[in-house]
């Protein structure tokens, strides 16, 4: 069982995008400095959310770079369900682009031709 917050888990940290991402490693090194102020003055209860916050900041740097090397893929957005009115007038969108494709390729390769 991995250790850390429990509003960080990795399947979390895929939902939230880039500047959100930055902004809770933001928030987890400025936890981080707090408790080890705390804990060099000896007012720190809990020792153990010193590992459990280290262990966050390494997890949202983790999927950060997984993200840049393309390991894990970017948050996408969120998939509206298709209500059949919204679907026709996607069928029909498809089918004027696709008339607008292909008049556009006849065009190029007419003048090609001359």
């Amino acid at each position: 069982m991995a250790l850390g917050s429990k509003e960080l888990a990795t399947d979390q940290l895929d939902g939230f995008d880039k500047d959100r991402l930055v902004e809770e490693l933001r928030k987890a090194k400025e936890e981080l400095f707090n408790l080890r102020f705390q804990s060099a003055t000896g007012q720190l209860e809990s020792h153990g959310r010193l590992r459990s916050v280290k262990r966050d900041i390494a997890r949202i740097y983790t999927v950060l770079r997984e993200r840049e090397l393309g390991i894990r893929p970017e948050v996408l957005a969120p998939v509206e369900e298709a209500t059949p009115a919204k679907a026709e007038k996607t069928r029909k969108s498809r089918k004027a682009a696709a008339k607008d494709d292909s008049s556009v390729g006849t065009e190029a390769s007419e003048e090609d031709a001359k």
